[in-house]
């Protein structure tokens, strides 16, 4: 595997791991599905979204199966970097750009009443996952990007957002480091994802919900009653959940709405106490950064800081191969080296990589299908779904169970359609260079402002 080097001098090999940064495989991993069972709903995917969904119908006195390919958490939901955010995560022109003021208003109350979700879910289920309800940051690292900052709080806080501006002194005073010049500020916080989902898994296996692990389903059938094949067995259920976000076009459903994209992340060795004081930032807030392909900054509670994106991947037909990305975790580890210049002596100790869902409108992928409107499916979180995943669970039991969510039906559109390959890997590459040119011409300028012979 190729060699990182640590910044003095030293090189040590980078260690990929294979199920994120976060988790470790359970110790008591829970059955293959056998022969066959049946039940009032089948949820497909053991992510934020499908335990969510699932722990909300069996306390509706639903009987429901989950059924996951590998564990709890292996996908998207054990590999991000675990922020808790709302509305500051999304684009706010391009929504509404695509489906209008009154409708980009329902997408942002959808994103931030996700948050306080989330927080009254950590109480009610007792789960302890290292919240740190600091609020995220997201926090320009070159004086030029302050324009487009303005401008999308602006245009946020007309479609009900609430943000503050957060100016240089303020971020000095709080002493979060200086590479982080000014920033937009949002309520939520940082946490430990792997512990979130474990949580919700541990809670899921004790309210009764019959969860199946190293189950993939090969197929399903539609009709009144669905059917879904494994390798080992067959579930039946008048319902199904599809919460399987970026693996979604593996099982044949919304190939033209969504692709699956990889993103990566590194984490370094533990801060040494002295480096740790040295580098203030005592309310650890989260930073993202206004970047084309933004770049995500934290400090978690065992003392080491995880960087996530700045390079984003793309498999042809949108395919997910488990595998590491050296190129990104090069980029990150200069990011690193940009951003933490006092920190040059901090190894990176593990890698990893792992896809999220995004449609070409960046919008999240809402809805039902099947002859008969029996199978709902939720994806397109375009890497910010912690929380709006969570918040589906709610959404899609409260559905199922007969009502009529006004939340859940404010987010229907159309999503465009994706391109048949090989266009759309041309277009994806396409867009992803573009975004490395404009970042790197930011990236350039910092350095340069940073030049000792300045």
């Amino acid at each position: 595997m190729r060699a990182f080097n640590k910044g003095n001098g030293d090189s040590t090999p980078l260690r990929f791991r294979s199920v994120g940064g976060w988790l470790e495989r359970p110790g008591d991993l829970q059955p293959r599905l056998e022969g066959h069972e049946q039940a009032d709903v089948i949820v497909i995917g053991a992510g934020f979204a499908g335990l969510s969904t699932a722990l909300e119908l069996k306390a509706l006195g639903a009987n429901v199966i989950v059924l996951e390919q590998e564990f709890a958490g292996f996908g998207a939901s054990g590999r991000n970097a675990g922020y808790l955010l709302g509305s500051m995560g999304i684009e706010y022109e391009v929504f509404v750009n695509r489906v209008g003021v009154d409708q980009a208003r329902q997408f942002v109350r959808f994103y931030d009443e996700a948050v306080t979700y989330v927080e009254t879910r950590f109480q009610a289920l007792a789960i302890d996952c290292d919240y740190n309800p600091s609020g995220v940051i997201r926090a320009a690292v070159h004086p030029s990007q302050e324009k487009r900052l303005l401008q999308g709080m602006e245009l946020g806080r007309k479609l009900g957002a609430v943000t503050r501006f957060v100016d240089r002194s303020e971020m000095r005073a709080r002493e979060i480091p200086p590479a982080f010049l000014f920033g937009s500020e949002q309520r939520g916080g940082t946490l430990n994802p792997g512990k979130y989902i474990s949580g919700l898994r541990r809670e899921a296996i004790g309210a009764g919900v019959k969860l199946y692990e190293r189950t993939p389903v090969l197929s399903f059938s539609e009709g009144q009653a669905i059917t879904c094949t494994t390798a080992h067995g067959s579930a039946t259920a008048p319902v199904m959940v599809l919460a399987t976000n970026a693996y979604t076009p593996q099982l044949g459903v919304l190939r033209n709405k969504i692709a699956a994209i990889r993103v990566s992340a590194i984490e370094t060795q533990p801060l040494p106490k002295d480096q740790l004081s040295a580098l203030g930032w005592k309310g650890r807030e989260g930073i993202i950064t206004p970047h084309y392909t933004m770049e995500s900054h934290r400090l978690t509670a065992h003392g080491t800081l995880v960087l996530t994106v700045k390079q984003l991947g793309y498999a042809y037909g949108s395919k997910t191969p488990n595998i590491p990305d050296h190129r990104a975790y090069a980029a990150l580890e200069q990011v690193l080296r940009d951003r933490f210049p006092t920190l040059r002596g901090l190894g990176i100790q593990h890698c990893w990589s792992g896809y999220v869902s995004g449609a070409y409108d960046f919008l999240p992928v809402i809805g039902a299908m099947g002859a008969k409107q029996n199978i709902f499916y939720t994806a397109g979180c375009s890497g910010h779904g912690l929380a709006t995943q969570s918040l589906m669970g709610s959404l899609f039991a409260r559905q199922i169970n007969g009502e009529a969510p006004e939340l859940l039906a404010a987010l229907q559109h159309k999503t465009p359609s994706m391109l048949p390959e090989p266009l759309q890997w041309c277009a994806v590459q396409s867009a992803f260079g573009a975004a490395r040119l404009l970042d790197a011409w930011t990236d350039r300028k910092v350095r340069q402002a940073n030049s000792p012979s300045r």
